[in-house]
């Protein structure tokens, strides 16, 4: 049986719940595969 670990006080990406590497930056709430993928539609510019 696995337990739920339960992480207090640390952000989690609004799109796929990851925890880890999450950019907060202007409220974004993001994990960095997700902002990658997303950071067009929301007004992100690439640039290479």
């Amino acid at each position: 049986m696995k337990r739920e670990v339960k992480k207090r006080n640390t952000p989690r990406c609004r799109r796929c719940g990851r925890y880890g590497a999450v950019i907060r930056k202007y409220g974004l709430y993001y994990c960095r595969h997700c902002f990658r993928e997303v950071a067009e539609q929301i007004g992100f510019k690439k640039y290479r």
